[in-house]
Formats: structure tokens, C-alpha cells, sequence
């Protein structure tokens, strides 16, 4: 039981003792448990005498009993005081000696209550945007491009934009061929941008059968320090050049898509497109909703959680600059004003989603994880990750319950609509 405390706003500093005796005989109790399925040499598994117990696993007993003892004491005075813990508390036992009475101190953060949060006086802007009908035809375009055949031209045939150039290379410093310059039937796509700019410009106009010198400069930041800002020649030879064919837009085309015909498809492209408009759109209140949380809600943090977060982002800073050989510079003072505002976010989200019921289903995890494979090229090692990680699934699972959270906020704010037109729409969400 607690004898002293000292209280600072959301930090604790607790004190109290633990009799020698009750943790002897709280330790005793650990012992025969233990005794119950030990084996030892000369005795029946279950009939190990307790003093036996004790000579050899005394002190590992004692530290459970302790843990058990601090919990107990914790618990209770947290139910007492309706409090929650921010963070696992600093418990110290300066001059702790087994066998006598312990004394301790507890130091921890608890939870801030959440004030009322009156949504129905907060307004956002949902910005609204048609789009042009120009971008079914586009999307449509892009379908007949995944779809063509590369067919191979005659010997008269100039490579043009877009073209597949079935090509030899070896590229020279100077007279010195450099290492990872060269090779023999690559086919370069003209105009995708795959090869060091200028390249592919060079390789317009050729045509099958081709021998010729492309001169280019290496970018200065180019991943290879040998090569970076260098100019360089390379020896090409053109094999042939493949013309690709677009196959017609019909019924056929949109069925190996999965569609009816091409005016389904159509329908369905329009279906993906005001999807993706309404949910740009919705970050955008999202993100509105949130600046006026973190500037409107008074509450008060927990420091351990603050010093948590900017631990973390300072670990992210730094493997960050290591990964990318970046040395940017960490701004303290700014770091820790982002560390506090994410930190009151989440205990906004996690407070209100809790108070107003806000579930995560077991639909919208796989959903969400889902989501996350699909940006891989090979999502079943996301599936696999997260199927051996439970810490990495309750991460998830507490960023789809922030994620349902504000979404259920947005459902009681006002909204006002502003048209926009669709490049500003989709440029501010790309900015954030």
C-alpha cells in the first residue's frame, strides 16, 4: 500500500513499504506452484520440500512476488482514483536487500480526461470537383497501352516516341569502357525515361541494323559516385525496332478487363474516378478537421508519452539520413511541437472513439492490411508479416481505429461545399 504521494498535474511519485514476511510468504506461494511440475535429482516431481524450493529458486521467487506486490499496490490505488496509465511507470527499490523489508518509490504518467468536444459548431470545407470526361478516355487509352503487342518492323522503319528498340550497348569514359555499362539485346522502351537522360532521344529516328554514338552527361546526382556529373559515350547497335500495336476498343477488349461491354466499362471507370475525387476530398476535411482539434482542444500531456514520440522520430531521423546519406539537420524545438500534436491527436481519437463505441471490425483489419499489400510487388510476404507480427497487426489496428474515429467526427461536423477545380484539388493532396 501507498504511504506517500506527490502529485504534478499528470505525474505521480508514490511511495510505500512491503513487509519482509508477506513477501516471503507471497514467494512461498510462487515456490510451490513452481514445485508442482519441477524436476530435481532425488526427488518425486510435485514432493520437492519447500526449503529445497527455497535454497535453490528463493530469489527468482522473491522478484515475482515483489512484481505482483507493485502491481497489486498500483492497481488498486489507480481504481481508487479513477487514473489510467500514460506509460509503464519507473519503480525504484534503492537498497533493496532480499530476505528484508522493501521499500519503493513508483514515478508514472497517467491518461488526461478528454473535455467535451462539441462537433456540431465546427464547420470544414468539403471540396468538390467534377471531372472531365476526358479522363474516361484517358483511362481508357491506358487499357488499350497495357494490351498492345510490340510487333517487330521492317528495316525501313525509323524507332519512334513510344517504340521498343531492341538494342546493344557499351558505354566508354573517355576511351576506358566503365563496369555495368553494357549489354546486348536490352529493349528500351523510347521515351519512358528508364535511361540516362538524353539516351533515349538519341535513339529516335534509327532504325534496324543501326551502328551509331550516343553522348550523354550523367546526372551529378547519379547513384554511382564514379559516374555522377560525367560525360560519357556509348557504342549502339540496333537489332530491330517494335512498333506497338493498340487492339481496338469493343466489347471484346472490355470483357478481358472483366466488364460487359466498353459502356460498362466506362460506367466503372466513372465509378473509380468520383471514388478517388470523394476521397481526396475527404482527407482533405479530414486533415482540416484535425488542425482544428490540436488548436481548439485544451489538454494537457503526458510527458512520457511526448518523450516517447520524439524518441521515435529522432530513431526514424537518423536511419532516415543514414539510409539515404542525407545529413539533415534535426530542429529539437520543432521536432518536439510535431511529437506533442500527434501525441494529443491520439489521445483525442483514442479517447473519443472510445467514449462514442467506435469498433474495428475483423472486416476492416484485413482490409486494411489488404491495402498495405497492394502497394508491394509481392503481398504475400505483407500477408506472412503481419500473420507472425501481433505487435505490427495492434499497430495497424490502432490506426484503423483513429482512422474510424475521425470519420465518425466528420459525420457530426457541419460541411459547407466549395467548388474547386480538380488540378487544385488534387495538388493540396498531394502536399500533404
Amino acid at each position: 500500500m501507498f504511504t506517500k504521494e506527490k502529485v504534478k498535474d499528470l505525474h505521480y511519485s508514490v511511495s510505500g513499504k512491503i513487509a519482509a514476511a508477506d513477501l516471503q510468504a507471497a514467494a512461498d506461494e510462487v515456490l510451490k506452484e513452481f514445485g508442482k511440475t519441477a524436476k530435481m535429482a532425488g526427488f518425486r516431481v510435485g514432493h520437492i520440500p519447500l526449503f529445497i524450493l527455497r535454497r535453490k529458486y528463493n530469489a527468482q521467487a522473491w522478484g515475482e512476488a515483489i512484481d505482483k506486490a507493485l502491481n497489486a499496490d498500483l492497481q488498486d490505488y489507480l481504481n481508487k482514483k479513477q487514473l489510467r496509465l500514460a506509460a509503464q511507470p519507473k519503480v525504484d527499490m534503492a537498497g533493496y536487500e532480499m530476505g528484508k523489508d522493501v521499500e519503493y518509490s513508483l514515478e508514472f504518467d497517467v491518461l488526461p480526461t478528454l473535455p467535451a468536444i462539441d462537433l456540431d459548431k465546427i464547420t470544414v470545407t468539403k471540396k468538390v470537383a467534377k471531372f472531365d470526361e476526358k479522363e474516361v478516355d484517358v483511362a481508357l487509352e491506358n487499357i488499350r497501352k497495357s494490351r498492345s503487342v510490340a510487333e517487330k518492323q521492317d528495316a525501313k522503319y525509323a524507332a519512334k516516341d513510344g517504340d521498343v528498340a531492341v538494342i546493344d550497348f557499351k558505354g566508354f569514359l573517355g576511351k576506358e569502357a566503365f563496369e555495368g555499362g553494357a549489354a546486348q539485346k536490352h529493349h528500351l522502351i523510347l521515351g519512358s525515361g528508364s535511361f540516362i537522360p538524353g539516351f533515349e532521344d538519341q535513339v529516335i529516328g534509327h532504325k534496324a541494323g543501326d551502328e551509331f554514338d550516343v553522348n550523354v552527361t550523367f546526372p551529378k546526382e547519379y547513384h554511382a559516385e564514379n559516374l555522377a556529373g560525367k560525360k560519357a559515350r556509348f557504342e549502339v547497335k540496333v537489332h530491330e525496332v517494335r512498333k506497338h500495336i493498340l487492339p481496338e476498343m469493343n466489347d471484346e477488349l472490355a470483357k478481358e478487363v472483366g466488364q460487359e461491354s466498353v459502356e460498362k466499362l466506362k460506367e466503372h471507370i466513372r465509378n473509380i474516378i468520383t471514388n478517388q475525387y470523394e476521397e481526396v476530398a475527404k482527407q482533405e476535411m479530414r486533415n482540416e478537421l484535425l488542425d482544428v482539434l490540436a488548436d481548439k482542444v485544451k489538454l494537457d500531456l503526458p510527458e512520457s508519452l511526448v518523450s516517447q514520440e520524439l524518441a521515435m522520430a529522432k530513431q526514424e531521423h537518423e536511419h532516415h539520413n543514414a539510409e539515404h546519406g542525407h545529413e539533415h539537420k534535426w530542429d529539437e524545438k520543432q521536432e518536439k511541437k510535431d511529437a506533442e500534436r500527434r501525441v494529443k491527436l491520439g489521445l483525442i481519437l483514442a479517447e473519443w472513439g472510445t467514449q462514442n463505441k467506435v469498433e474495428v471490425t475483423r472486416e476492416d483489419l484485413q482490409q486494411a492490411i489488404w491495402n498495405e499489400a497492394s502497394r508491394y510487388p509481392d503481398p504475400k510476404q505483407i500477408f506472412e508479416f503481419y500473420n507472425k507480427n501481433q505487435n505490427a497487426v495492434a499497430m495497424l489496428r490502432g490506426m484503423v481505429f483513429e482512422r474510424k474515429a475521425l470519420d465518425t467526427m466528420l459525420t457530426q461536423v457541419k460541411q459547407k461545399e466549395k467548388a474547386v477545380p480538380a488540378e487544385e484539388l488534387f495538388k493540396q493532396a498531394s502536399v500533404k
